[in-house]
């Protein structure tokens, strides 16, 4: 029993370490994947920024104009 332990160890002891390989395409996709998230949030906030304080007077002033514009028309 103990040369069949002995022999089945040998290859174990005998073999090299396995090197660990680093994944660097894991850390490109989370760092490409950050960014992407960061620009899209940078670009949602100023779309939402420039409708609020730009476009939305802008369509509520039209709006008002036209509602003046047919109060001041005649009856049927």
């Amino acid at each position: 029993m103990s040369t069949v332990e002995d022999e089945d160890a040998l290859p174990l002891a005998t073999a090299k370490p396995q090197k660990v390989r680093r994944r660097p395409l894991r850390r490109i996709l989370l760092t490409l994947a950050t960014q992407y998230v960061i620009i899209a949030t940078i670009v949602g906030l100023s779309v939402a920024a420039t409708l609020h304080y730009l476009v939305t007077p802008h369509v509520v002033a039209n709006f008002e104009a036209i509602e003046a514009a047919f109060k001041r028309l005649p009856p049927r």
